[in-house]
């Protein structure tokens, strides 16, 4: 049977006894996994130590399998290496080098691979895998190396740090940010909690939160509360909008501020529809709250932090502007709805979105977790808002698709009533002089070598119109 064998080399910036710690830490294979690809993990026995087994469901197409793989040598510092025992491969070897150089540490990924009936497989065949490989790794290295760069300056202490949340978009990219970082991660569960993974049981409607006896965490990070853009806002869905935001930051907050010995920082989500539909004005952390039911219910979500400020803890409003990723949100629903091309514009196309990837999410909370001097409100975007217009065309010559004629602002009410109006045909440009001045560099600046990054795509030309 014919082995093959491809190669990843990169160098980064620290150490390689360093590199090879982020890899043995909890959270380094999720960070890892492109976002574009449909891979969770399943299972998970011991670490990268020989014997440790990971379970990954995935997918190739339409058809769901499970990669079960085993980890069969580590020598720290140096290296470890992985074996498929159960996949779509004949076999499959990858071995993780490290090693210091006068300019950083050198990771090689190598891995060794045989196709099953290769003999009656087209000759392309491995040229495909192995251009697969070369995305991935492209994404893998390019990832890590920014996720070093963000430890470096703010993960020189390891924080216990609480989230709420933990199950959604947001949180499962953020967990594994902090754990390989050497944090310490308990989460809010509506379940039956189990202590050894670090649970704590909460219940915002019955006023359920006790973390008295536990360890003092040193920051808690909020991010619970229903999804605001789904579906049509009936009378139900408005109070379910209110009530999960509201009952859960005030049960936080005032579980908080009441504690012994109380967290340095609160962060606590909020949204740019704090400022309501602002057409082309660029509104910042000091301009007031707009008139819709968005604006209305960021005011109320604010206000309801109020006594961990009051109790002197330092509180970060995170006004989070559309977070973009393939595994969730806007961007999932655009892509999932859009096999034949995407609408040259909702509406009149010109509403502003503030965008920011989903890897830039999670490093500006890790950014505001550690930095003493942010507090208050802070827009969380990339630095370049783009019109509606101008994101169907990104994503039109990310993906290779053509452009669709518009959807009418009509019709989109008559389907989404007022949920339409704020959220697809509203519009919000915000400014994110405050995230920048206080230290954030941003990974992802400009929308279209962003969408490519988070697709695995190159950049392209504009499609035809």
């Amino acid at each position: 049977m014919t082995e093959h064998r491809f190669l990843a080399t990169s160098l980064f910036p620290c150490s390689a006894e360093e590199l090879y710690r982020w890899h043995s830490r909890p959270g380094a294979l999720e960070r890892l996994v492109p976002p574009w690809e449909p891979t969770r993990v399943v299972t998970r026995e011991g670490g990268i130590e020989p014997g440790g087994r990971v379970v990954m469901a995935m997918r190739a197409g339409l058809f769901p399998y499970r990669w079960h793989a085993r980890h069969i040598e580590d020598v720290p510092g140096v290296l470890f290496r992985d074996i498929q025992e159960r996949g779509p491969f004949a076999r499959w070897t990858h071995t993780h080098r490290f090693a210091d150089t006068p300019d950083g540490a050198r990771l090689e990924d190598q891995i060794d691979f045989a196709l099953p009936g290769q003999a009656v497989l087209p000759g392309c065949t491995v040229r495909m895998v192995e251009r697969t490989l070369e995305r991935i790794f492209r994404y893998r290295h390019a990832t890590l190396r920014d996720d070093l760069l963000l430890h470096r300056q703010c993960s020189r202490v390891p924080l216990r740090v609480l989230i709420s949340g933990a199950s959604g978009v947001l949180g499962n990219a953020l967990i594994p940010l902090l754990t390989t970082g050497g944090h310490e991660v308990w989460t809010l569960v509506r379940r039956q909690p189990d202590r050894s993974k670090r649970e704590i049981y909460w219940n915002p409607e019955k006023n359920a939160l006790n973390l008295a006896g536990l360890p003092p965490f040193d920051g808690v990070i909020h991010l619970a509360g229903d999804n605001i853009g789904e579906g049509r806002w009936t009378a139900e869905k408005k109070k379910r909008v209110i009530d999960s935001r509201v009952q859960g930051t005030g049960l936080i907050a005032r579980t908080v501020a009441g504690l012994p010995v109380r967290p340095k920082v609160l962060l606590s989500a909020s949204a740019v529809g704090f400022y309501g539909n602002c057409l082309d004005c660029c509104m910042r952390e000091e301009d007031r709250a707009g008139t819709d039911f968005i604006s209305d219910v960021c005011s109320m979500w604010e206000h309801a932090a109020q006594p961990a400020e009051a109790a002197g803890i330092r509180t970060v409003f995170l006004r989070i502007g559309v977070v973009l990723t393939p595994r969730g949100g806007a961007l999932r629903r655009l892509l999932a709805s859009s096999m034949l091309g995407f609408p040259r514009r909702f509406g009149c196309g010109d509403q502003y979105l503030s965008w920011i990837s989903i890897n830039d999410m999670v490093g500006a909370i890790l950014h505001a977790l550690s930095c003493d001097t942010l507090a208050g409100p802070v827009n969380i975007a990339a630095p370049n808002p783009v019109t509606n217009r101008q994101l169907m065309q990104s994503l039109a010559r990310a993906t290779g698709r053509p452009l669709l004629p518009p959807i009418p602002a009509a019709i989109l009410k008559s389907l989404y009533g007022q949920m339409a109006s704020e959220v697809l045909l509203g519009g919000c440009r915000v400014a994110t002089d405050k995230l920048q001045q206080s230290g954030y560099a941003f990974r992802h600046a400009d929308l279209d070598p962003t969408l490519c990054h988070l697709l695995g795509r190159s950049e392209r030309n504009p499609p035809e119109r």
